[in-house]
């Protein structure tokens, strides 16, 4: 990693990319997020500890001539706060020099947290290997997503389902793909946890021919008359085009809907659907 004073030679774009980088890296060593590309020990080499070396980082970007006085001011008291809060001050810095250097905010990656399990349901090797930890889940809540095409709302579905306590997502065969660089991010590490497969609704149907299945869409139940099953499958649809006319004949327990009542009476298929996640959990499970 490079030296505070060698960045302080670096000039323009160059050192703000350097700076970024640096930003990038601190964050995941104070989210506690595994980077083989950084050792603290040596990163901090001639600084007391992480929190100072940060705040030398930051005292740099608030000498960068591009940077909007208020965000220097934001970056100056987050710098005299007593103790520092290392995560938002990292951070905050990191999004305003991405703002300055023009990096479309929709390409700024997202820092992945460290997403552990409740001790007592870690495997020993958890520490070793992510995948290991044994993950606690509602038995029984199965999610069916059906050809949803963006890689973000895909990954905010994993990340929904996961926190709720679904057993496992399904994904239709023209689902896009949860390997998606921007399924990843917005999954927030959800998709290492969560168990999905890939297969068709008659597939999983034939598998589980005792599981109630109904669907999110428009023209059903009103959310809150919904008598939501302790165990089920709950189909959502795409973006677009809502769930396949088709798909909708095979509801064996009907057609939940959320009440809207704005100009455009819509809501994102993610957003929706964690409204949905909420209404089910707490009615059976509360």
């Amino acid at each position: 990693m490079i030296a505070p004073a060698k960045l302080k030679s670096m000039r323009g774009g160059f050192r703000r990319r350097k700076l970024i980088l640096t930003l990038g890296a601190l964050e995941r060593d104070i989210a506690g997020v595994p980077d083989e590309t950084f050792r603290s020990a040596a990163f901090f080499d001639g600084f007391a500890d992480r929190t100072e070396y940060l705040k030398e980082i930051v005292r740099i970007i608030c000498e960068d001539p591009k940077l909007p006085e208020a965000a220097r001011l934001q970056l100056c008291t987050l710098l005299a706060e007593v103790p520092c809060d290392e995560r938002r001050l990292c951070n905050t810095a990191r999004n305003h020099l991405l703002a300055v250097a023009g990096t479309p905010s929709a390409e700024w990656d997202l820092i992945i947290a460290p997403h552990a399990a409740p001790a007592e349901h870690t495997a020993q090797e958890a520490t070793q290997n992510r995948a290991a930890a044994v993950r606690p889940y509602r038995e029984g809540i199965f999610v069916y997503a059906e050809d949803i095409r963006s890689p973000f709302n895909l990954g905010s579905i994993f990340r929904t389902a996961e926190a709720f306590g679904a057993e496992k997502l399904f994904l239709s065969p023209f689902c896009t793909d949860p390997a998606h660089p921007r399924a990843v991010r917005s999954a927030m590490g959800c998709i290492d946890f969560l168990p999905s497969e890939r297969i068709s609704l008659d597939e999983l149907c034939a598998s589980m021919p005792d599981l109630p299945v109904f669907a999110l869409e428009t023209g059903g139940t009103p959310l809150s008359q919904f008598k939501f099953p302790r165990r089920g499958i709950v189909v959502i649809g795409s973006e677009e085009l809502g769930i396949n006319p088709d798909t909708l004949k095979k509801m064996s327990h009907g057609i939940v809907s959320i009440p809207v009542s704005g100009v455009k009476a819509s809501l994102n298929v993610g957003v929706a659907f964690g409204i949905l996640m909420q209404a089910w959990t707490a009615a059976v499970f509360n």
